[in-house]
């Protein structure tokens, strides 16, 4: 607010500032100080607590609750000072070498008026005005909004409503889908087989990257001194569009028939280089890529020559790798157009009926007798929408919907198949009903902790989040006679057995006490709390009940509030840090911000083959570029499911979920991977241990025939992970792409 009066959270901010400070302690040294001087932490992503955590403890930064006024520079001295006052109105001053400020986010003036003329509504902070029950949707119809336009964010949230607002955009021209298709063409791919390998070998600066500590022209010399090596090359980037199509261009030209690249981690970039091998003609699966960058320039930056050296050992060991390496091929599969949604929340209610809107049949189960989850118990979103009047039109547009069969009371008995082709029994009064699908969604939701502490179930003026909120849907005249409420936060999250934060807790409590103010606006109300998260524009919430006579009150870990029963009101004692003492407050309702806990559901997990975390939610394929899908194929994920999250992000999601999936059911055809596990009968000793270990069911003993008792292993079903290839001990196993032959090479070399 002091200098350019925005008033909203930046939401990143906290975030970048602790992961530079662990990263310049990692740069320099332990004995580095670094200092984070803060209003708020506001680590509400999924993880993020873990990393504040380590922050403080295992990598000491130091955390400062303050506002600093000015940074002031010294006279003769580079150095810089900064005074500030704790909340016990000590005076301190220290001094450091560099003073790194976390600018917020804003919208650009040219994208203000784009809006402007586009008929977008904006914002008080200048961000596109969107509801909760369509995140991305403007006010303009086939106009939609995604990443820090639609609000300030991180790159996983961005990602989300990239995928979002492009399930917006399918399901309004669905009708059109595959009239105007263009086919890619593809070269014919170059028949190999028996040919002496060329090598081409391509090496990475990546800026200074790679090349500020590994001498690149040095490894790109040696390369082109091992054998096989027909080719080799080094480029400041790549992975970018010139570089790829140079390389190209230099498969063809030099008759290359194997190709590696050292740059940096093939977790993002191979697939890039796999498609540049199939424009340039040749098979993908003759590229290897060696990670020259996290393995050596990052991890030995203090010693270059080194990281050099360890550069030219892994770059001979991928060619050594590649001379051996033969075309692979991918498994094409048919696509079953049906879709089954698991959870009947807002998140698995919106993705069927997203995934309707886009002309595909949807099954969706739900494991109790009503539809709406944790919505059915909420009473208003944060931008002050009525849950329950958008929730009872949503349940009537998917009840409605011919294209949804919604079954209620119903669990999941077992899941057979794969992506494109699965095969899922339910159970619902005691019967069987089996029905195909080609991907699935998991919504399966989040549940409110019962609280163990502060009276909790012991006496009645004290109540959850949900609880309250079920009493102001049904208007509890009570309410209004009350003189005094308290609001208790972090409730079982940021615990030692809970570390994760439950994101909505805080916006939640300051909607409420913001109510019981209409309600009564002589009520007094105070909000106990470690660290407010109201992030992005929720801020504003946050300043408005600060206005209306709120008092907030921090308190930490270790000296938590205590509570006592009494005749006429709850008596909470809390040390308020600005006077150094403890108060007492008079409550005549005691409201406690529950975490979201996952209803842990490891049966579910297994028949789907996908992971959950240590506190219970699924893992996405990939935090920031995955956040919506699973690393099993078919598989995709929402809501709070995933983690806790609002409304708003839970539907985000739910579309983004239906985004991927399309992907999948509008090719109606999919190749799976060619790494994939081999057997062979005739070696297998029928021990069964690769049936026991492999986590996605791909091998099996076959039934029938002279082989029978035997391992067989279904290609689709293969991850490529190798551990049944590790286990077997006859050796009747063989992982395509990284065969025994390879690896020992590779061994050999180093």
């Amino acid at each position: 607010m002091n200098k350019c009066d925005h008033g909203y959270c930046s939401s990143v901010c906290c975030m970048y500032a602790i992961k530079e400070a662990v990263i310049a302690k990692e740069h320099a040294d332990s004995s580095l100080d670094c200092a984070i001087f803060y209003m708020d932490i506001r680590t509400h992503g999924k993880d993020f607590e873990r990393y504040y955590d380590d922050a403080r403890g295992k990598h000491a930064v130091r955390f400062i609750n303050t506002r600093v006024p000015t940074v002031e520079t010294l006279k003769d001295s580079d150095d810089l000072k900064i005074r500030y006052t704790l909340q016990d109105g000590q005076a301190h001053e220290e001094t450091f070498d560099m003073v790194i400020l976390s600018i917020g986010l804003e919208t650009s003036p040219k994208v203000i008026k784009l809006a402007r003329d586009l008929g977008i509504e904006l914002t008080e902070g200048q961000f596109s005005k969107t509801s909760s029950f369509r995140p991305v949707a403007t006010a303009q119809d086939g106009i939609y909004v995604c990443g820090a336009f639609a609000g300030p964010k991180d790159i996983p949230q961005s990602v989300i409503e990239a995928s979002s607002a492009a399930a917006e955009a399918g399901a309004l021209l669905s009708s059109a889908r595959n009239t105007l298709t263009k086919e890619r063409h593809i070269p014919e791919e170059r028949n190999i087989t028996g040919e002496r390998p060329r090598i081409g070998v391509f090496v990475c600066q990546c800026g200074i990257n790679i090349g500020g500590i590994v001498d690149v022209p040095s490894v790109r010399d040696y390369a082109a001194t091992l054998p096989y090596v027909e080719y080799a090359s080094d480029n400041l980037y790549t992975c970018s569009q010139d570089s790829q199509e140079t390389m190209a261009k230099i498969i063809k030209e030099k008759n290359l028939n194997r190709v590696v690249v050292a740059a940096c981690t093939p977790k993002t970039h191979e697939p890039l280089f796999q498609e540049t091998l199939v424009d340039a003609g040749l098979n993908k699966y003759v590229f290897e890529m060696t990670n020259i960058r996290n393995q050596c320039s990052w991890v030995h930056k203090a010693d270059p020559p080194k990281a050099t050296s360890k550069a030219k050992d892994l770059v001979r060991m991928a060619v050594a790798k590649a001379a051996l390496m033969e075309p692979l091929k991918e498994t094409e599969l048919e696509v079953d157009q049906r879709a089954l949604v698991v959870g009947a929340g807002i998140s698995g209610m919106v993705a069927a009926k997203s995934l309707s809107s886009q002309g595909y049949h949807v099954y969706m189960v739900e494991q109790s007798g009503l539809l709406g989850g944790n919505a059915l118990s909420l009473f208003k979103t944060w931008k002050g929408e009525n849950v329950q009047r958008h929730l009872a039109e949503l349940i009537n547009s998917v009840e409605s919907d011919g294209n949804i069969d919604i079954y209620k009371n119903t669990r999941l008995s077992n899941v057979e198949g794969f992506v494109g082709n699965f095969k899922t029994t339910m159970v619902s009064d005691g019967a069987d009903k089996t029905i195909e699908h080609g991907i699935a969604v998991i919504a399966t939701g989040g549940k409110e902790y019962t609280p163990d502490e502060y009276l909790y179930g012991k006496d009645k003026r004290v109540v959850t989040h949900l609880e309250l909120d079920r009493m102001f849907i049904a208007e509890d005249q009570s309410l209004k006679s009350m003189k005094n409420a308290v609001f208790i936060q972090c409730v079982g999250s940021r615990e030692p057995e809970r570390p994760y934060c439950s994101r909505v807790c805080c916006t939640h409590s300051i909607e409420s006490a913001l109510h019981l103010k209409e309600l009564n606006p002589d009520m007094a109300v105070y909000i106990l709390f470690r660290d407010i998260r109201s992030y992005g524009e929720r801020e504003y919430l946050y300043r408005e009940a600060r206005a209306k006579g709120v008092i907030f009150i921090r308190y930490t870990l270790d000296q938590k509030p205590e509570v006592t029963g009494g005749n006429d009101s709850l008596e909470i004692k809390v040390i308020n840090q600005v006077i150094g003492r403890p108060v007492i407050l008079k409550a005549d309702l005691l409201a406690l911000a529950s975490a979201i806990v996952s209803p842990r559901d490891e049966k579910l997990a297994q028949f789907f083959k996908v992971p959950m975390n240590e506190d219970g939610f699924f893992i996405e394929a990939h935090a920031k570029l995955g956040p919506s899908e699973f690393a099993t194929d078919g598989v995709f994920l929402c809501g709070m499911a995933h983690y806790p999250k609002p409304i708003d992000e839970s539907v985000a999601q739910a579309q983004a979920a239906v985004s991927r999936a399309v992907t999948l059911l509008a090719r109606q055809k999919v190749k799976v991977s060619g790494t994939v596990a081999q057997a062979s009968p005739v070696m297998c000793s029928s021990c069964g241990v690769c049936v026991e270990i492999c986590p996605y069911s791909a091998p099996s003993l076959i039934k029938q025939g002279p082989f029978s008792g035997r391992a067989e292993v279904n290609p689709v079903l293969c991850k490529g992970c190798g551990l049944c290839v590790a286990s077997c001990r006859s050796g009747a196993l063989n992982l395509k792409g990284f065969g025994t032959d390879q690896i020992m090479a590779m061994i050999n070399e180093i």
